[in-house]
């Protein structure tokens, strides 16, 4: 899916995962355009701050979802997001 906001507009990047397991963790990347991707945060289960771009990193009390959230996104955070589960 996409999602679309103004600039300065605050946004929320949701993903589910309702098979996540026991010690996985869960991280969020973002690819600029003609870029590899980049890791914005990494947590097992609680909720935290992301330095850049400014946000936070919510995480459902079941796991089984995850959002980023970005307070005041810029034109140059037009990327593409990605949620993925590993060690």
């Amino acid at each position: 899916p996409s999602l679309e906001t103004a600039e300065g507009t605050s946004i929320s990047i949701k993903c589910s995962h309702p098979n996540i397991r026991t010690g996985d963790f869960i991280h969020f990347y973002r690819q600029l355009p003609g870029q590899r991707p980049e890791l914005l945060a990494v947590t097992a289960k609680a909720s935290k701050e992301v330095r850049a771009p400014e946000g936070r990193l919510w995480v459902s009390a079941d796991r089984h979802s995850s959002a980023l959230w970005l307070g005041r996104p810029r034109r140059g955070d037009a990327a593409v997001y990605y949620c993925a589960l590993g060690p």
